[in-house]
């Protein structure tokens, strides 16, 4: 790849003017509509990244709001649990099993 463009190394300033002269030759009609499409292109890729960026922050939040709301369940949960196990008479241990009294 390198050997390839081994050439541009041997440009010089006057052979640099001389071929971007051609090209506006050539191209000089076109260049206003390049221009456009190509500021266009560049206004829709920022707009992409920034839609990105814009679901990667709604993903985030709905993340930590889920995390905390969980958390909040899960104390409220415990909460509820230790009172009725504070209720009931026969729950002796914390274990999911109830032992009740000797018939």
């Amino acid at each position: 790849m390198l050997s390839q463009l081994a050439f541009i190394q041997n440009i010089g300033p006057l052979q640099l003017v001389i071929i971007l002269a051609l090209g506006l030759l050539i191209f000089g009609r076109r260049l206003p509509e390049i221009g456009r499409s190509l500021g266009k292109s560049i206004v829709e890729f920022k707009k992409g990244i920034a839609g990105i960026q814009d679901e990667i922050d709604e993903a985030s939040r709905q993340e930590s709001s889920k995390q905390i709301s969980d958390k909040k369940e899960s104390s409220v949960e415990t909460a509820e649990g230790e009172h009725a196990e504070a209720a009931d008479p026969r729950r002796v241990s914390r274990s999911d099993s109830v032992e009740g009294t000797a018939h």
